[in-house]
């Protein structure tokens, strides 16, 4: 695949709104300093300029504003908060795929009426999720179980 092909999609994959994978090396050149100590990437996307990274204890969101891009907010999802995973894959024509992450938001756990969000992430097509939404959905799990222990 020629560079303008490649360069071609991978615009016309941010135009879609879909991550493009990116290897950890790249990210940890890049974003390591945003990492805490003894922290380690697991996998990592880009859209454009924004990152989604995932680490041994955490999602990062890297959002660069702006026109320079200079501006940038990061946002981190502790994975122990996540409680609720979905999936949907891609159908025919431009649907893609995407994952959705519950997770609280409260600093306590446990206790009655915890805070959630949600946070949407979308995938081109040739991305299998199905290994992100296990890896996501067990910890969903394990967390579940260990905060109504």
């Amino acid at each position: 695949m020629g560079i303008m092909n490649k360069l071609s999609g991978n615009v016309m994959q941010g135009i879609l709104g879909n991550m493009s994978e990116q290897s950890p090396e790249q990210l940890q050149q890049e974003y390591g300093a945003y990492l805490m100590d003894g922290e380690a990437i697991q996998l990592g996307f880009k859209l454009v300029r924004d990152v989604m990274i995932i680490t041994d204890r955490r999602i990062i969101d890297f959002d660069k504003q702006g026109a320079t891009g200079q501006k940038m907010r990061v946002n981190s999802i502790n994975l122990g908060a996540i409680t609720h995973v979905s999936a949907e894959t891609a159908g025919f024509g431009l649907d893609d795929s995407e994952v959705n992450i519950t997770y609280i938001t409260s600093p306590y756990y446990k206790v009655n009426n915890v805070s959630t969000d949600t946070k949407k992430y979308e995938f081109p097509k040739k991305y299998n999720i199905q290994g992100l939404y296990k890896h996501l959905q067990e910890l969903a799990y394990e967390n579940h179980e260990r905060l109504n222990a």
